[in-house]
């Protein structure tokens, strides 16, 4: 008897749950409807995405760094799909202009300003500028001969990326 009940039990909560589906059809919101819905939800869930994050106990460069053959075979498949190039054409510069009008401006000064930016990025600069202060450069030659110069500073730039990987 007390199996019957669960199994009665389940399939009420199932008829609960999806019975509405088939008794009533699918109903699926307007692209309009669940565009506000999702600005309004999103707007309010800002500070439990940050509580989220600062409270995580999990390493996320570590389970990042071990999902790079996945992110890989994604980016391949992408782009042999032309996925890239066809949703940028389908965007189009003007929407890129007005993203940039919108909100652009204002994100870049935000990033610009945020705690610890300058020291990012001086930490990031500080191996090439060391890589190109020490170029021993060759004799300046007639105007118009670089003298593999560009290749000289290319090459120091690489490098000096490559050594901060």
């Amino acid at each position: 008897m007390h199996g019957i009940t669960a199994v009665a039990t389940l399939a009420v909560l199932w008829l609960v749950k999806w019975g509405w589906l088939f008794a009533f059809g699918l109903v699926i919101k307007s692209p309009a409807d669940a565009a506000a819905k999702w600005g309004t939800r999103s707007s309010a869930a800002q500070a439990t995405y940050t509580a989220g994050v600062a409270a995580t106990q999990k390493d996320q460069a570590t389970l990042a760094a071990n999902a790079e053959p996945q992110w890989a075979q994604a980016v391949a498949a992408a782009a042999a799909a032309h996925k890239f190039s066809a949703r940028i054409l389908k965007a189009g510069t003007a929407k890129w202009k007005a993203g940039v009008a919108a909100l652009g401006g204002q994100r870049y000064q935000q990033g610009v300003t945020a705690p610890n930016a300058q020291a990012n990025y001086t930490a990031g600069v500080t191996p090439i500028f060391a890589a190109l202060a020490s170029l021993q450069l060759p004799a300046r030659n007639v105007k118009g001969s670089n003298n593999n110069l560009v290749d000289l500073v290319v090459n120091a730039e690489m490098a000096a990326a490559k050594a901060r990987t």
